[in-house]
């Protein structure tokens, strides 16, 4: 049976994006080792036209992770340092008068840039926290009554340290869930720790990266995930998903129609990273906590008995029934 010209187009389009995205995680992992799980997460993110959220303690890479695969992609990449007296404008940028013409000119902020890295964002307050909601939604800045379209890809990657820590802000819920996924680096393991005396000690091994993949690449591929297939019945798995959380005795808060949104864009973001053209359960089970636990509250009972939400997420994905068919 003759094959398609379709069918050979997002054939080729999922070899690409399979082979480019080897290349990328293969560029990260020379610089973060043992974490191939965490490396393979924050592509999925990219891929799925989300943000990422990285949560843990300092000095176990959150920042060399964002700057590595910022350097993997030949693209505009703005780093923010966030501090207690950053500004919203000092992100979206403001408004200036210029003497010469006498009027008034835009100068953008660094979240023009196709990955801007968000360095310990719960560093700054609520509200200067607040200035990437409407640039992470709907990919555009509006100063002064003037709207700007932000380029495309456009990703925003942000760290944060645990909110036990001295001088931290929570985020609030409407940027947390805004945010596709949430990993958690952890400590590497002994002999990953070092390799790394070995490889970080000497030199710093992002002087060394250089780009494996470009803009227009990169927004290929994330043209041909939006192709991938997702069958009724895994749309009503992922629905189901998110339901058990606004039904959960364990949680007073549970996940909104944007983490359906996101879950199902991962979901096809994992499907074409493994090689398929249609996404399965499966795809959706190994989201499920990366993509909703940090969009969740927990109850006063749950608290009560330590309860973390990743644990709640992990055993809601246990009860509820897999669908049979692809």
């Amino acid at each position: 049976m003759a094959v398609t010209p379709d069918v050979t187009d997002a054939a080729a389009l999922l070899d690409d994006l399979v082979d480019t995205a080897h290349r990328i995680r293969n560029t990260i992992d020379s610089v973060i080792e043992g974490k191939s799980d965490v490396v393979r997460l924050t592509l999925t993110v990219l891929l799925a036209e989300g943000h990422l959220l990285i949560e843990d303690v300092p000095g176990v890479g959150k920042t060399m992770l964002a700057k590595a695969l910022a350097r993997s992609i030949d693209c505009p990449v703005k780093r923010v340092q966030f501090t207690p007296d950053l500004l919203p404008s000092d992100i979206t940028g403001v408004s200036a008068y210029n003497q010469q013409t006498r009027e008034f000119e835009f100068k953008p902020g660094p979240v023009f840039a196709n990955i801007v890295v968000g360095d310990e964002i719960n560093r700054a307050s609520p509200k200067t926290q607040s200035a990437l909601l409407e640039c992470m939604e709907e990919h555009q800045v509006t100063v002064d009554g003037a709207t700007y379209a932000l380029e495309s890809p456009f990703m925003v990657i942000a760290t944060q340290n645990p909110i036990e820590m001295e001088g931290t802000y929570p985020l609030p819920e409407a940027q947390r869930d805004r945010f596709t996924a949430k990993i958690a680096m952890g400590y590497p393991e002994p002999a990953a720790e070092l390799e790394m005396l070995d490889v970080h000690g000497a030199a710093q091994p992002l002087d060394k990266m250089e780009p494996v993949a470009t803009t227009a690449e990169v927004s290929a591929l994330i043209r041909a995930v939006r192709s991938v297939y997702v069958s009724q019945p895994v749309k009503r798995y992922a629905v189901d998903l998110v339901t058990a959380t606004r039904h959960s005795p364990e949680l007073r808060l549970g996940a909104s129609p944007r983490a359906t949104l996101h879950l199902v864009r991962g979901a096809r973001a994992h499907a074409a990273l493994a090689g398929r053209d249609y996404v399965i359960p499966d795809d959706l089970q190994d989201l499920a906590v990366p993509v909703l636990a940090h969009r969740l509250l927990p109850s006063l009972e749950a608290q009560g008995q330590r309860l973390r939400t990743e644990e709640i997420v992990s055993e809601l994905v246990r009860r509820v029934p897999v669908p049979d068919a692809k």
